[in-house]
């Protein structure tokens, strides 16, 4: 059995972003996936990548969207990536899927309501699993998303495994989240209760044909004015859509583009940069923190149960282990 060579050097990964950069589909996917498993040759073909980019790794926009499962939110990334591409960008899709308890692998694959795009060569598209993390992002998308900014993709679009209020997470890596709902779901005030309200950029209340829709826009909007704002802080805008039909998609994109304004008028932008470099590191260190526990924690856990010991004894002890 014979083994794929690891890049040791920056020449190595000089090697495989050529490769990409000279629109090779399979040395972008092989990167990826690198990146999901945290395969050392993925992390330093990450540093890589942007190293060479340099200023140009912020031209990447990352727009999140988070919702209840079944709310349209593959059906609205697919209408959204098809207005990014008249408009000349070249777009990448990370859904992030639950993952399998026996393989750890994205349990849906590639959404196929999007396989129209699988011809476009500016069009990447992949599924991603969320590896046991409720709020839909482990270290993985977040080291892919920034990978595929760093090598050219102006847009990047993360769809979350949407379970309610773990969905914050995915505030930590998107420039612009929107929250999606569907009427009738009863979900509009629980959401605001549930924290979400507050990392919404955009809300959408897709299938908006169903009967409801206007009342949970003025559900959503009297919840707004019970939440005191700063002046010059961004108001959500609340969008009506339906995506299946192509209605509201402009819009949605207009409103995409007004909070992109919003953050360089506030000089936001590097902020987000910071916060998302930040994620990365925490989540890198949570992975390498369970790996700990997994391989040495069993005599630990033995000792929690017997009361010999606290778990927050335990974990200190894993932590000396590790400094020495």
């Amino acid at each position: 059995m014979t083994h794929e060579a690891r890049p040791r050097s920056p020449e190595d990964g000089n090697a495989v972003l050529e490769e990409i950069r000279s629109g090779s589909r399979r040395a972008l996917a092989r990167a990826v996936t690198w990146l999901e498993q945290g395969d050392p040759r993925g992390t330093t073909l990450l540093a890589e990548a942007r190293r060479q980019a340099g200023a140009n790794t912020q031209v990447g926009r990352m727009i999140g969207l988070t919702g209840a499962p079944g709310s349209g939110k593959s059906s609205l990334i697919d209408q959204l990536v098809a207005y990014e591409r008249k408009q000349g960008h070249r777009v990448a899709v990370l859904a992030v899927d639950p993952s399998s308890p026996y393989s750890g692998g994205a349990i849906l694959g590639d959404r196929i309501r999007m396989m129209r795009w699988h011809d476009d060569p500016d069009v990447y598209l992949r599924s991603l699993a969320s590896r046991g993390q409720l709020g839909g992002l482990a270290s993985g998308v977040l080291r892919a998303a920034s990978f595929l900014a760093a090598v050219g993709f102006s847009r990047i679009l993360i769809e979350t495994v949407g379970v309610g209020q773990s969905e914050v997470d995915i505030v930590h890596v998107a420039d612009t989240t929107i929250v999606v709902f569907t009427p009738g779901a009863g979900d509009g005030v629980q959401a605001f209760k549930a924290g979400v309200n507050e990392i919404a950029d955009v809300f959408v209340i897709n299938k908006a044909d169903l009967p409801g829709a206007e009342q949970l826009r003025t559900e959503l909007q009297a919840a707004q004015r019970l939440v005191r704002h700063d002046p010059d802080a961004w108001l959500p805008p609340i969008l009506l859509t339906q995506a299946s039909q192509q209605v509201g998609i402009e819009e949605l994109h207009a409103a995409c583009e007004d909070h992109a304004r919003h953050l360089v008028a506030h000089d936001a932008e590097q902020a987000k940069a910071h916060l998302r470099a930040q994620a990365e590191i925490e989540a890198a260190l949570r992975e390498h923190i369970a790996g700990v526990v997994r391989a040495d924690g069993r005599s630990l856990a033995e000792a929690v149960l017997l009361g010999e010991c606290t778990a927050e004894e335990a974990a200190q002890k894993l932590l000396r282990t590790q400094r020495g």
